[in-house]
């Protein structure tokens, strides 16, 4: 139950650069370094082994970068947003930055199922003739491989734009599509049917927004 005698602190940042490879968990360590830097007054969890009160959005795979990334952070004290959004990046790294902060009520969704829809960029090696989708990709989660409908997960269409690609996935309470599998099946499907040249792959991919 959310303790009414705490703030909650919702900050957006950005995941970029180099530090698109950390791992989710790294990702959260980090984070909490830097809320220790800059001298946050963070509530504490009650129990054998107490911990920051911080909560994390959905995770990124490793390599996958983000500009409009969430984590809330629960505050024994009231910090006014603009001087808590100072504090917090001048505690951080560039590519690890906090980009804006505001509060929330503690009936919010939690951080990690508040935005259910992501909206991602992909840039490739070069530009394909057309990008394939396939109806369907495969995922091996726990040694078992379990066929995936796209449609399922996919929110209206993959656009392209010379070597680019914009596109939006569904998170559901049954499970997800992850981004890079996703372009992985569509890069092998493209090149398969010779729209593009062996070789073609994703160079970079971003979650440029959450809603």
């Amino acid at each position: 139950m959310a303790d009414p005698r705490l703030f909650r602190l919702r900050v957006t940042f950005c995941k970029t650069g180099r530090l698109a490879m950390l791992s989710h968990l790294e990702v959260a360590h980090a984070l909490e370094r830097a809320v220790r830097r800059a001298g946050m007054p963070f509530a504490v969890s009650q129990g054998f082994s107490p911990h920051m009160r911080i909560a994390f959005g959905a995770a990124l795979p490793v390599g996958v970068g983000g500009t409009a990334e969430v984590f809330d952070l629960f505050l024994r004290e009231y910090v006014a947003p603009a001087k808590a959004l100072s504090a917090l990046q001048g505690a951080s790294s560039a590519d690890l930055m906090p980009t804006s902060c505001a509060y929330v009520e503690h009936s919010a969704p939690a951080a990690s199922v508040a935005f259910p829809l992501s909206t991602y960029e992909a840039e490739f090696s070069c530009a394909p003739r057309r990008l394939a989708v396939p109806d369907e990709v495969r995922v091996t989660r726990k040694k078992k491989e379990k066929v995936l409908a796209v449609a399922d997960f996919l929110v209206g269409e993959v656009v392209l734009d010379g070597a680019r690609a914009a596109f939006t996935l569904e998170a559901k309470a049954t499970g997800s599509l992850r981004p890079d599998v996703l372009m992985r099946a569509c890069v092998d499907a493209t090149v398969s049917e010779g729209a593009a040249p062996e070789g073609f792959h994703v160079t970079k991919m971003t979650r440029i927004a959450q809603r």
